[in-house]
């Protein structure tokens, strides 16, 4: 069994190298028995399941084939795809899993998350998330025309790169006691969002932060059990092709 983790691809038709290298990471692990965790922002904007698209429609036919050959796809909502929903998982048996997620392996206790609930001293953006994420206002969103989603996301994706610009790097990682309070009853901490790749230290635990997506390269986390748990991060060159 091999345990695959990535985060923070943020797939859109804007950026088709980076689809084509999603697409080659299912087809090189699609023999290799392989459970797939997506920890959240798998895509740049996620406006309903009711969305299609010819590139979108690409991705889930390869992710109908990666489960046909016996492999399995886990995925935990992220800031910016908070609104994917089970009607787009199940078209290749995907499992939705909670916000927080204990996974075993090999009598190791893994907790995964997106990553953003731990940036607490963004005091500005966990006020936003509390209100976005508000099952209501989903709910009601869904019943709106995508057209009036398209230009909400716009909006949110432009009012965040300029609040983003303004603010420390500091604020914007992980709380340090937010951290602390949430590993100690676990040996493993993975998360993205942060975009800061790293293994870090913590209790005599370690957090395992996911890297984002870029044109030239992608970060995943790889964990086969028979090689003595052995935690490995690779740095993969995404298909120029």
């Amino acid at each position: 069994m091999t345990y695959l983790f990535i985060s923070d691809l943020h797939l859109s038709p804007d950026h088709p190298r980076l689809i084509r290298g999603f697409l080659a990471l299912m087809t090189e692990y699609q023999n290799k028995n392989t459970q797939l965790y997506i920890l959240g922002d798998w895509f740049n904007a996620w406006i309903g399941d009711d969305y299609t698209a010819p590139w979108l429609d690409e991705i889930v036919s390869a992710l109908q084939v990666f489960a046909a050959a016996g492999n399995q796809v886990y995925f935990q909502v992220g800031n910016r795809d908070f609104a994917l929903g089970l009607k787009f998982l199940n078209q290749f048996d995907g499992i939705l899993l909670p916000d927080v997620y204990t996974l075993e392996i090999d009598h190791k206790k893994f907790r995964l998350e997106h990553g953003d609930a731990l940036c607490t001293d963004d005091i500005g953006y966990q006020r936003f998330r509390k209100v976005i994420r508000n099952p209501i206002l989903l709910g009601f969103l869904k019943r709106t025309p995508l057209s009036f989603r398209q230009k909400l996301a716009n909006g949110f994706r432009k009012k965040s790169s300029e609040t983003t610009q303004l603010k420390s790097y500091d604020i914007m990682d992980v709380n340090t006691q937010a951290v602390e309070s949430v590993i100690t009853p676990v040996d493993y901490l993975i998360h993205g969002h942060t975009h800061r790749p790293d293994i870090h230290h913590v209790l005599n635990k370690q957090r395992i932060v996911l890297g984002d997506w870029r044109a030239d390269s992608a970060w995943i986390l790889e964990i086969n059990p028979l090689e003595n748990n052995q935690l490995d991060r690779i740095n993969m060159p995404i298909p120029l092709s």
